[in-house]
């Protein structure tokens, strides 16, 4: 727009301006859109592309599959799709084998015990969570692209999935079931889990074909850190009857977390002392070892598996001390060993989980893609979000194949790994041998575990969620809209429920983009003596302006929801509202106004335009035709000006705003 500033840009036809350039370059007229293509178009190839026929075009996109089936290209769909064809014969083999080992065996040693933890919360047996921790890593590490990242059980997930299990599968009011029945409302609750994780795998494939890894931009960082946050405060309280030993059937919908204190706080005088002490104890072990791992990470060379520990801790005391017949502690049992038995989800179910698996898609990749690009962004490699997209969804498909429940990359363990030296996929490859060992050999050593050490290592494990509440004041002094999505994504996660949180958030979010359309003002702008230069004169009366001259800006999309905005800012700049005849400039105070004959419009904010804003537009054009003032758009995008031109409230005849550039 600096060449705007010219004779006829700022006078009215057939007069010259005696107003010299602050930089002393020679005037020039002000170029029209057409004008400027015609001198500074696009190449010729790009020509010759707009001259052919539409069909052309149309052949050119058979041609490219022709194109991908060709060798080279096969191998490039071969190394997108395993990335392991691209990473491994880079793999320093001397420099991280070690690390990736170390951080592999450390991380499968805690998927044990948390895999068994979150399967309890998913509402089936402690088994079927050494196969998610197993399965789907497996495959992740085939298929993902993110190098640190850790998949597996996430307790946000699995309090989704329970929730949907127990309201698919109730139990049955009447209680003390056989051990026939709880067989059977186990394997139905398997089989409901397993059918949300072949549902959500399905959505996120379809996703992977539709090309929608974008969509992870529209989960904010404050969405997501709220809804997690808010879901570990849900795990916290539906972990209190096991920490407790109370028989309380688990509550779900919304107001799941106060109906579930309720309950807790009327059978509190019903809890087991035995329980209750084992809790006490296992939590004062975890808690101070978590702090320990995270205040020495440097130091430490590997963290403490305080997991592990307090799992052989309380299993030989429960053995030695005969707890589970004396004191009737919960305990985990007997863990089926071997691989289980390949069974395709009941498909109709499908129908009736829709709501759910769509809930606990999107969670799954706006956690596993943020994850990816956090890490990705500190070790300096790129990750493919599509592909991620493939990675996660085909590891819940799959996987749901051998009764896995919903997964994807977990906070505490992706941390773990890289505190521990992990620098590729193949530390997957390392944990997926340790949970291999204890499902195939190591199973009936967890035979008399406490459950009531699964819940303290399921609220343990949510120690760094909670912990995301301290960046609230750093957020409050940011953005203030940020802040009030984090906090109405997370009052609406803990009242509401997880899904409806992170509806709510999504929605909220958005409204508050729209909302910030509608703050925008359009301002008019002033040249800075020497410069070439444009700033609102508001900022500073020693800006330039040209008598009879008004530029303005409007920085932000004209659409259906700014129209207005818009219509009301020119008017007021212009006088062109009720009751003002004469148009007159915004200058110094004490200046002299003069009417305005040349208006500068400029749209380099305007990314976009719809019918409606277009129509605007034109509409705009006819007043100040009316009013006696030439209009010329400045820095129009190709979107706009084809918005404008196709405009089909415009009749022929009607006043043209010209595109200056």
């Amino acid at each position: 727009m600096s060449g705007l500033l010219g004779a006829r840009t700022c006078s009215s036809p057939g007069e010259v301006s005696d107003i010299k350039s602050p930089l002393g370059t020679k005037l020039r007229e002000p170029l029209t859109e057409a004008r400027f293509q015609q001198l500074f178009g696009g190449t010729e190839q790009e020509q010759e592309l707009l001259a052919e026929p539409r069909w052309s075009g149309l052949c050119r996109l058979w041609k490219r599959p022709a194109r991908a089936c060709s060798g080279p290209g096969v191998w490039r769909l071969l190394q997108a799709r395993l990335p392991p064809l691209r990473w491994l014969p880079h793999y320093r083999w001397r420099t991280w084998l070690l690390g990736d080992a170390v951080a592999g065996v450390t991380v499968g040693i805690v998927h044990v015990p948390q895999g068994m933890a979150f399967a309890l919360l998913t509402s089936v047996p402690p088994v079927f969570g050494l196969y998610t921790s197993f399965f789907p890593v497996l495959i992740y590490t085939l298929l993902g692209t993110g190098r640190h990242l850790s998949t597996g059980t996430f307790a946000i997930l699995s309090l989704m999935t329970g929730s949907a299990v127990e309201r698919l599968v109730p139990e049955p009011l009447a209680g003390n079931l056989s051990e026939i029945e709880r067989e059977q409302l186990d394997a139905q609750r398997v089989g409901a889990a397993a059918a949300l994780a072949f549902g959500s795998g399905a959505l996120m494939l379809g996703m992977f074909v539709l090309q929608l890894g974008v969509l992870s931009t529209f989960l904010s960082e404050p969405v997501v850190k709220a809804l997690t946050s808010g879901a570990a405060l849900h795990v916290l309280v539906s972990q209190l009857p096991s920490l407790l030993g109370l028989p309380l059937p688990r509550q779900i919908g919304c107001f799941a977390l106060f109906k579930t204190l309720a309950a807790v706080l009327t059978a509190l005088p019903r809890s087991s002392p035995a329980e209750l002490t084992i809790s006490a104890l296992s939590l004062a072990l975890l808690i101070p070892v978590k702090e320990l791992n995270v205040r020495f990470r440097d130091r430490l060379p590997t963290p403490i598996p305080g997991e592990i520990v307090m799992v052989l801790l309380a299993s030989v005391l429960c053995f030695t001390s005969s707890l589970d017949t004396r004191y009737n502690v919960q305990i985990v049992g007997l863990l089926p060993g071997g691989f289980p038995q390949p069974l395709l989800p009941n498909l109709a179910d499908l129908p009736r989980i829709l709501d759910d698996t769509l809930p606990i898609a999107l969670v799954t990749f706006a956690v596993s893609a943020s994850l990816a690009s956090i890490y990705a962004d500190k070790y300096s490699y790129t990750i493919d979000s599509n592909q991620e997209l493939l990675a996660h969804g085909a590891s819940n498909l799959i996987s749901s194949l051998f009764s896995c429940f919903p997964n994807s990359a977990t906070l505490a363990t992706t941390s773990l790994l890289v505190d521990a030296g992990g620098n590729t996929q193949l530390a997957g490859l390392f944990s997926c041998i340790v949970v291999l060992s204890v499902m195939l050999w190591l199973g009936p050593f967890f035979y008399y575990l406490p459950k009531a050490v699964l819940a303290c290592i399921n609220i343990s494990s949510m120690r760094q969620m909670f912990f995301q509440m301290q960046e609230l004041p750093q957020l409050w002094r940011i953005s203030r809209i940020d802040f009030a999505v984090w906090m109405v994504t997370w009052v609406a996660a803990v009242t509401l429920s997880v899904d409806l949180g992170l509806a709510v958030g999504v929605i909220f979010s958005m409204m508050t983009v729209v909302c910030r359309t509608q703050r925008v003002q359009c301002v008019a702008l002033g040249l800075a003596k020497g410069t070439e230069l444009y700033r609102p004169l508001k900022e500073s009366h020693k800006l330039l302006q040209v008598p009879g001259l008004c530029i303005l800006s409007f920085p932000t999309p004209l659409y259906f929801g700014t129209r207005g905005q818009f219509r009301r800012n020119l008017e007021w700049h212009l006088g062109l509202g009720r009751g003002k005849e004469t148009p007159k400039i915004h200058g110094p105070p004490g200046a002299v106004a003069e009417p305005v004959r040349v208006v500068v419009l400029d749209c380099s904010g305007v990314t976009f335009a719809d019918a409606a804003g277009a129509k605007e537009v034109v509409q705009l054009a006819s007043r100040c035709q009316d009013a006696g003032i030439h209009l010329l758009l400045a820095q129009c995008n190709g979107e706009s000006l084809t918005a404008r031109d196709t405009d089909p409230g415009r009749t022929p005849g009607q006043s043209d705003p010209r595109a200056a550039v």
